[in-house]
């Protein structure tokens, strides 16, 4: 009976030291080869969305619905998934914070002070509307505040900034950025046909963009048949609700943490430090950048394809976590609730414009 209870102990005693024992470090070489993976499918997704007809989708979307498919025939790449994971992560929050030179804040304060306003009133009604439809559809309660706050904001760049704040899966985040890049461009090129026939001065026209789409890429297509001013002052409103983003972010890290304080879960909620980079690119892209330190415009268009060209490698990390057989049951209402969200937030916003 001694001599059992010993084996036994020893055999806990090896189980214990097995459990304590480090996981061995992926190599250099796998780690590299991740980052490869998500730049190659980058890469393919980019050159894709300069055919006609990709074009209006976008190069994030095109990397997510190629690695989607990669996924589901030949499986998630297990043995370079630490360097995978490592361009879903890092590379999405560095993306972020180059993202904060597409911001002038100079102008948004100086011209757009009235369309803030606006701006304040467009997000608060997306993601409340969208999480209060999500829940009578009994929708996925995470992927349904990423849909809110891309409406709301500036489509896939905020749901990459909420994202480790709510603290959604990747897959939920794959799948948010897939349909707003969807339902985005639907919408854009929506108002560029309806443009000869709507009663909207090009102003008004460019005020009703730029409060109601989603990406700044949408904004941008939908507003140049308003001429330059139009598309000026389409881009403003736009950028407002991009300055908002910041001031959004931190309200949803309190919310969820005192959601959470009354639960037995982990409450501890990881400070967004990217935020603060993209606050200080902001800055230094509106009194530094251009005036201090003179730059062409071929510089800049090179920052924003780079800033692109670095999130759609983030996003393949993302759609290789993505399981179609889950998506159809998952994303489909989601997509209605958002769908009828941007169809009322279209109609509010023009009479507004």
């Amino acid at each position: 009976m001694g001599s059992q209870s010993a084996r036994t102990l020893s055999l806990n005693e090896q189980a214990v030291q097995q459990q304590k024992k480090p996981e061995p470090k992926p190599s250099l070489a796998l780690w590299i080869g991740g980052i490869a993976f998500t730049v190659v499918i980058a890469a393919i997704g980019y050159a894709l969305s300069k055919v006609p007809g990709f074009d209006r989708v976008g190069p994030l979307a095109c990397a997510i619905v190629i690695a989607v498919i990669y996924r589901q025939f030949f499986g998630y790449p297990e043995k370079i998934r630490v360097g995978i994971q490592f361009s879903s992560k890092r590379f999405l929050r560095f993306a972020i914070i180059l993202y904060g030179l597409k911001l002038n804040i100079d102008i948004v304060l100086h011209q757009g002070l009235g369309l803030i306003a606006r701006d304040v009133g467009v997000i608060a009604f997306a993601i409340l509307f969208t999480v209060w439809l999500g829940k009578l559809l009994k929708a996925e309660s995470s992927l349904i505040m990423l849909l809110g706050v891309g409406t709301g904001v500036c489509g896939a760049a905020a749901i990459a900034a909420v994202s480790p704040i709510i603290k959604a899966k990747d897959e939920d985040t794959a799948i948010g950025v897939g349909i707003i890049a969807l339902v985005g461009t639907i919408f854009s090129i929506t108002y560029t046909i309806l443009r000869p026939f709507i009663p909207l001065s090009a102003i008004d026209y460019g005020i009703w963009s730029g409060i109601s789409l989603h990406e700044i890429a949408h904004v941008a297509l939908a507003g140049a048949p308003a001429g330059p001013d139009g598309l000026a002052i389409a881009l403003l409103a736009k950028l407002g609700r991009v300055l908002l983003l910041v001031p959004l972010c931190f309200i949803l890290m309190y919310w969820v943490k005192k959601k959470s304080s009354g639960s037995a879960g982990d409450t501890k909620i990881e400070f967004p430090w990217f935020l603060i980079g993209f606050i200080l690119m902001s800055l230094f892209g509106s009194y530094v950048l251009g005036k201090s330190i003179p730059v062409s415009t071929a510089f800049m268009d090179g920052i924003a394809n780079a800033t692109t060209f670095i999130l759609t490698s983030a996003m393949v990390g993302l759609g290789l976590n993505v399981s179609l057989r889950d998506l159809r049951t998952k994303a489909l209402r989601p997509l209605i609730a958002m769908l009828i969200t941007s169809v009322i937030l279209s109609i509010v916003s023009f009479f507004i414009a």
